[in-house]
This record gives C-alpha cells, sequence and structure tokens, in this order.
C-alpha cells in the first residue's frame, strides 16, 4: 500500500510545476506576441466603445466573472468603470439550459447583448467546452471579435477564434493559474494605455 506524500513535499511540487509552466510559457516568443495581440484587441474595443463579454465553465466561469468586475469596479486606482460582463447569471442560465439546452447559455446572451464591435473572451482548459464553441460562433455571426484562453492542445477553440492564447500545461489548475495571470496583466495593459495616469 501506497504511503501519502509528505505535505511540505506536495507544496513544493506545486510550485515547481507552476514555475515551469510560466517559464514554458515565457520561452516562447510567439506567446508573448499573443498577448500583446490581446491587450491590443481590447484598448481597441474599449477605445471605440465597444464592451467585452467573458464566458467559461466551473473555474472558468469564476475566472471569467473576475475579468469583468476588474473591469466594471477597478483594478489598483480608481477610474470610469468600463463595459464589461461575464455572461450566465443564474436565472438566465437556468431558464435558457432548460429551454434551449445548456449549450446555448451563453450564445444566446450575447447575441442578446451583444453588437458589431465588441469582443467576447472565452476560457477553457480543454478548448472543446460546447457552450464557448457555440458562444464563438454567436459571435462571428454578429461580427465581435474572438479570443479563448485555453490549454492542453487547445482544442476545438484553438482553429475558431481570432487569437488563440494556449497554456503548455495538461491538468487544469495549472492552467487556471496561468488564465487569471494573463487576465491580471491584459487588465494593467488596457489601464496604462487608457489612464495612464494612474501609472
Amino acid at each position: 500500500m501506497s504511503q501519502p506524500m509528505p505535505t511540505a513535499e506536495v507544496w513544493e511540487n506545486a510550485f515547481v510545476e507552476a514555475q515551469q509552466t510560466l517559464t514554458a510559457f515565457l520561452s516562447d516568443p510567439e506567446q508573448l506576441a499573443k498577448c500583446s495581440r490581446f491587450s491590443e484587441m481590447l484598448t481597441n474595443t474599449f477605445k471605440a466603445g465597444g464592451k467585452l463579454f467573458t464566458c467559461g465553465n466551473g473555474g472558468s466561469h469564476c475566472d471569467a466573472m473576475h475579468f469583468a468586475e476588474e473591469f466594471t469596479g477597478r483594478y489598483r486606482k480608481d477610474r470610469a468603470p468600463l463595459g464589461a460582463l461575464a455572461l450566465g447569471d443564474p436565472s438566465h442560465v437556468t431558464c435558457v439550459s432548460n429551454d434551449y439546452g445548456f449549450n446555448e447559455i451563453f450564445s444566446r446572451q450575447l447575441v442578446g447583448l451583444g453588437r458589431k464591435g465588441d469582443i467576447l473572451v472565452g476560457l477553457s482548459t480543454s478548448g472543446n467546452s460546447e457552450n464557448v464553441i457555440r458562444a464563438v460562433q454567436a459571435a462571428k455571426e454578429v461580427g465581435i471579435s474572438t479570443v479563448a484562453l485555453l490549454g492542453r492542445d487547445g482544442g476545438k477553440l484553438k482553429s475558431m477564434v481570432d487569437l488563440p492564447i494556449v497554456i503548455p500545461a495538461q491538468t487544469s489548475d495549472r492552467i487556471q493559474e496561468m488564465h487569471i495571470k494573463l487576465i491580471h496583466t491584459v487588465i494593467e495593459t488596457v489601464e496604462r494605455q487608457l489612464f495612464p495616469q494612474n501609472y
């Protein structure tokens, strides 16, 4: 019978894995170029009066909500709010999933609220979340730009969106840790362009 790993070793392994994931990401110049493109797309959307929509499932939904509230609230210092919304409030989810199916929860809300010139950011560690895929398809029909924060091999979403950023990791925890770093950093880059006085 195997013995449980000592707690201290679990902690060390977790931090080492996280460091290795970040190092692998940083070692690829294309990844940083995509991050800069992400900042540019989002900055230009807000400058033009467009809105940010986000979506994901489970932990990715929590990250999607976190992303949006940093814009409607504040990140580091006070500033004017920016238009951002995480798709999928409970009443909408239960209504649409009951009437149309769970795969439509994001797409119907996006079509109802989104307009050409907005941007959708989908989060999916597998890249194969069907409701995020449907949201991306709906975004393209409306003329909304699309970005996906992904993991593993990028899944189906990698080839569907305008800008895919794929984290070089295999487990959802490591992928989501990097997604939150990307979220925080893109917020900072946007703020530095739109609110330079805060820096």
